[in-house]
């Protein structure tokens, strides 16, 4: 039997929390993941120099529209075609001056291959997350939390923000 507090590289059981998993926000503050429990999160990886950056507005709509129930987090990510090569400053002054973001953003990420991010190991393995396994094909691809910290489902990058996919669990 494994401890909770011991901590491996192994494979873990399906039921492993996304609660526990540490990442920081684009300023290096911890994000507590454990804050959002009662709340959907909605993980997407972004990019400023992106065709789909422009899902930023449809992202803070969704956030404005329903924050009691959701958190959206925006996990930038410079895997997919250098498309996010900014700054911490860069991408902040880009997120607020062009879309008004005023959701949570995390410390720039890998999503996928050999260094990625505990965050996305969760999200794209069925062994960690319970449900499913996926591969991140591209910025805005997105990941859906219920309250209770379970997987929901993924969507990828031409499925709208405010897609009856997501607002579905919203309404």
């Amino acid at each position: 039997m494994m401890s909770f507090f011991s901590k491996t590289t192994a494979q873990s059981v399906p039921s492993e929390s996304i609660y526990n998993i540490e990442i920081n926000s684009l300023t290096g503050e911890p994000i507590q993941l454990a804050n959002f429990k009662g709340k959907y999160i909605l993980f997407v990886n972004v990019a400023s120099k992106c065709g789909f950056t422009k899902q930023y507005e449809d992202l803070q709509t969704l956030y404005t529209n329903y924050q009691d129930k959701l958190m959206i987090i925006g996990v930038p990510c410079n895997q997919f075609g250098n498309q996010e090569p900014g700054t911490v400053q860069e991408i902040q002054n880009f997120c607020q001056a062009n879309y008004g973001v005023t959701f949570l953003m995390t410390e720039k990420i890998e999503v996928k291959g050999d260094n990625q991010h505990p965050l996305y190991q969760w999200l794209t393995q069925k062994d960690k997350n319970g449900k499913t396994n996926s591969t991140v094909k591209w910025n805005f691809q997105k990941y859906l939390i219920n309250p209770d910290g379970k997987f929901v489902d993924y969507y990828f990058s031409m499925t709208k923000p405010l897609s009856d996919k997501i607002t579905q669990y919203l309404q």
